[in-house]
């Protein structure tokens, strides 16, 4: 267990034996969902697409499996779009069970310690397992916004908008434990063992005003059961998968926005 630049890491804090048996959970629920004829396809705050396009500074979401010729077709052929990010591409289950959180808070908490963060944190999400398939990405991001602006406001049915499905929009949450807060601490969990997969890089953007190198790939997280824990407003990606399949959990942690 050491701390580097913003993040802190646990070498094989848990066992392939727990590892299996959260791969199995997520692959079980992949295929439940599917057989309902549900989608498991990832979200980024509600919105199902691979990639994100602009047009005249505003961003077109794609419809699933569009190309830009085809969004042209839709919006218009002779608007400017341009392709202006790689977004996400991958599969994603949900877990509450209370063996996983009394498993992982103990390495939140004590990484939040040693890594001089100290953050205040009272509550966590959903554990999120993620499948990346061959192909399969996470471009640049960040898990969340740590001042007021990135608070989670109170969904009202028949007071706050929605969306198409009725669904709440981003940033609204009907959860009365995450209403105004902010996610402080992000956790990742590598499920794999080593030699699985190839590509599937964790990266870090330090940014540019980095106390050492800005760019940084993790290491750290390949030996099965590894965890890695950093702040949620720092910047990281998953590389595209080259061969095999990635698994990872992941865990935020929430609390008051930073004042």
């Amino acid at each position: 267990m050491q701390v580097r630049n913003t993040y802190y890491w646990f070498e094989n804090a848990l066992s392939p034996e727990n590892c299996q048996k959260i791969i199995d959970m997520g692959e079980k629920q992949l295929q439940e969902v599917k057989k309902s004829g549900g989608s498991t396809e990832a979200t980024t705050f509600g919105d199902n697409h691979k990639q994100a396009f602009e047009k005249e500074g505003k961003e077109v979401i794609p419809q699933k499996d569009e190309t830009v010729e085809d969004i042209k077709k839709r919006v218009g052929e002779d608007e400017n779009i341009e392709q202006t990010r790689y977004v996400r591409d991958s599969e994603v289950a949900w877990f509450n069970d209370d063996w996983l959180y009394d498993l992982i808070h103990p390495f939140i908490h004590k990484a939040n310690k040693d890594a001089g963060w100290k953050y205040n944190w009272d509550y966590s999400e959903s554990f999120q397992f993620t499948k990346y398939n061959p192909g399969g990405f996470y471009g640049w991001h960040a898990d969340g916004n740590s001042c007021h602006f990135g608070r989670y406001k109170r969904f009202i049915p028949g007071v706050s908008p929605t969306l198409k499905d009725g669904k709440p929009p981003r940033g609204y949450t009907s959860n009365p434990n995450v209403v105004n807060k902010v996610r402080k601490l992000s956790m990742t969990l590598n499920l794999n063992k080593p030699g699985e997969y190839d590509g599937g890089n964790l990266k870090f953007d330090f940014g540019p005003h980095a106390a050492g190198k800005r760019f940084h790939e993790v290491e750290e997280i390949r030996p099965q059961g590894s965890i890695i824990v950093f702040p949620s407003y720092t910047y990281h990606q998953v590389t595209p998968v080259t061969r095999g399949t990635r698994y990872s959990m992941v865990l935020w942690s929430l609390g008051q926005p930073f004042v």
